[in-house]
């Protein structure tokens, strides 16, 4: 950027420095598991596993301490994704929107939101925005006399204060939520009180938001008759993916203590806790597509690659229990 774009060192300087909330909260669950590995087989180096096995101690209890620092991370990493990682993901992207509209570089954004003036609320599946074009749009306007109006449209381009939809319906709603009166347009003019770029300050798209924030815009549109199973599926995974760390534990624990030895080097160790991390993320990549593409529901595409490993763990530790008590883990 600094080199090719020609912009400020102090402009990247503060990039780095927002993005690096968002780098802690992915790299936590990777350094908790590489953590536990390490301890297990340090112990298992110096036959001190062995030891506390032929002394009676159960399996369980030895991964017990792990399992607990596991899941403390997994909180902490959690408030961190809802409270400070969302606020500086949206300082990024602000500075990201200037430099595109600085330098008038082509660029599109998904599944953004904004609040516009007054009590209309946006929400646009696609944004290219050096042509100002927008694709799915949808409106929700709370109206002076409280019925809220919804108006959806496939298409639309905003050109200074004036967007204008195409291919659209506009449906006008009663107090309990039902349709009274519902019109098709082929256009449909929409007069703002800013221009098109001074509403990239306030959208935001799911990384720039909390899980709370996000439910709402969610609740809010899917009374719209909008698919909403790509925004759940983020909604879901801003709980399923802080969780990466207790099941990184559950499942890397066990493995690292039954295949530790004297000759056992430190490589392993991180070699053991990369395999289980490119594993997880590699299968949560597969679902969230999987869920986006509504090939499977939401909840089932957040939550299967938590479950999966969840049970391989679960397996790891009832057959450690049954290894004798003198032999490995």
């Amino acid at each position: 950027m600094i080199i090719v774009k020609k912009v400020a060192s102090g402009q990247v300087l503060r990039l780095l420095l927002y993005k690096l909330p968002d780098a802690i909260v992915q790299s936590i669950p990777v350094s908790t598991l590489c953590g536990a590995l390490l301890s297990l087989m340090r112990l298992g180096k110096d036959s001190e596993l062995v030891a506390l096995r032929t002394g009676g101690v159960r399996a369980l209890r030895l991964v017990l301490p792990l399992f607990v620092l596991g899941l403390v991370a997994s909180c902490v990493t959690f408030a961190f994704n809802e409270r400070i990682v969302p606020w500086a993901n949206h300082e990024f992207e602000n500075i990201i929107r200037q430099i595109v509209l600085e330098e008038a570089l082509p660029t599109a954004e998904e599944n953004v939101f904004f609040r516009g003036t007054g009590d209309r609320f946006f929400y646009i599946r696609k944004v290219d925005t050096s042509s100002q074009e927008l694709r799915d749009v949808l409106v929700y306007e709370v109206r002076e006399e409280g019925l809220p109006r919804i108006i959806t449209a496939k298409g639309g381009r905003a050109k200074g204060t004036i967007w204008t939809l195409s291919d659209g319906v506009v449906h006008d709603l009663d107090s309990e939520g039902y349709v009274v009166y519902e019109a098709k347009f082929k256009e449909m003019n929409l007069r703002m009180d800013q221009r098109f770029e001074s509403f990239f300050g306030g959208q935001k798209t799911p990384s720039e938001m909390s899980r709370k924030e996000l439910k709402s815009y969610i609740d809010l549109f899917r009374a719209g008759g909008v698919n909403v199973s790509a925004l759940i599926v983020d909604y879901q995974l801003k709980l399923a993916l802080p969780f990466a760390a207790f099941i990184f534990v559950l499942t890397g624990a066990p493995i690292a203590a039954s295949k530790v030895s004297p000759k056992t080097g430190r490589f392993a160790g991180i070699a053991l806790g990369g395999c289980i991390a490119f594993l997880y993320y590699a299968l949560s990549s597969i679902l969230r597509s999987l869920g986006v593409s509504n090939v499977l529901p939401p909840f089932a595409a957040a939550w299967t690659g938590n479950i999966i490993f969840a049970l391989v763990g679960a397996a790891l530790i009832v057959r450690s229990e049954q290894a004798p008590k003198g032999g490995r883990l």
